[in-house]
């Protein structure tokens, strides 16, 4: 265990935004959004292409700022410059893309923040990233490089990365979309595990499958704002807002 387990620990695992607002420029991505996640809870975000899904995401993670209204992530204000850092360690975050460095084996991945951020011994650093890598199935691939690995193994050493750190909230961005169609199934098998243990998870996709099967619930955005949200039931088999109907028709059909 690490110095920081302790403090890890008093990290609450809930998210609320208040009145979030956010602006590129001229254009207003985030329309005074409320949302709440409960401690141990899936949160599935669904909508097209930029109605502010993961913008709301990058907020959420710290790797954005609020223009106005309130973020609190694990007790963090992040609407508060001074605390905001605090959060640092305590979520994941896992991209489209996998961000892996090639140079470096899958293990050297996982290991590099335990060693340069955390401080970890070497020993203590292989031991916990092979825990990792066994978490999502890639304990036997572990001296691999990025280069000799699927999409969807590069996927799951980056999932396996980010829970190295030991969070309490795990975001996911599109972690999918990258993949060929028949890589991702392995990689949601493994976000379906994770929530399976209660880990908090924010995640941005379009695999309704995942939706449907694995969130406790799902928010639909539109241009800015949550124009639907409720059960995967609800939201996915009988929406009713026009927006949230005409979005699941045309990616339904796909």
């Amino acid at each position: 265990m690490t110095a920081t387990t302790a403090k890890e620990q008093s990290i609450a695992s809930s998210i609320q935004l208040r009145a979030v607002t956010k602006a590129f420029g001229s254009v207003q991505v985030l329309k005074n959004i409320d949302l709440d996640v409960a401690s141990g809870k899936v949160v599935v975000l669904i909508g097209a292409s930029g109605s502010g899904k993961s913008t709301v995401l990058r907020i959420m993670s710290g790797l954005e700022t609020a223009d106005s209204g309130e973020v609190v992530v694990g007790d963090v204000p992040m609407h508060d410059p001074k605390r905001a850092p605090e959060i640092r360690g305590h979520v994941g975050m896992v991209f489209q893309q996998f961000n892996l460095f090639p140079h470096l084996n899958a293990l050297g991945n996982v290991t590099l923040a335990l060693r340069k951020s955390l401080k970890m011994s070497k020993a203590e650093a292989r031991e916990v990233g092979l825990r990792c890598l066994e978490r999502v199935g890639m304990q036997d691939r572990c001296a691999n490089y990025p280069s000799q690995l699927s999409g969807g193994q590069q996927q799951r050493v980056a999932i396996a990365r980010a829970l190295a750190v030991n969070p309490r909230i795990m975001f996911f961005d599109e972690a999918t979309s990258a993949l060929d169609p028949e890589l991702v199934g392995e990689v949601t098998s493994v976000m379906r595990s994770l929530a399976a243990d209660g880990m908090t998870m924010v995640v941005v996709t379009h695999e309704m499958g995942f939706a449907h099967r694995t969130a406790d619930r799902v928010v639909f955005m539109d241009d800015g704002v949550i124009a639907e949200q409720g059960s995967p039931e609800q939201v996915l088999k009988d929406p009713q807002h026009p927006r949230t109907q005409q979005f699941l028709a045309r990616v339904l059909e796909a």
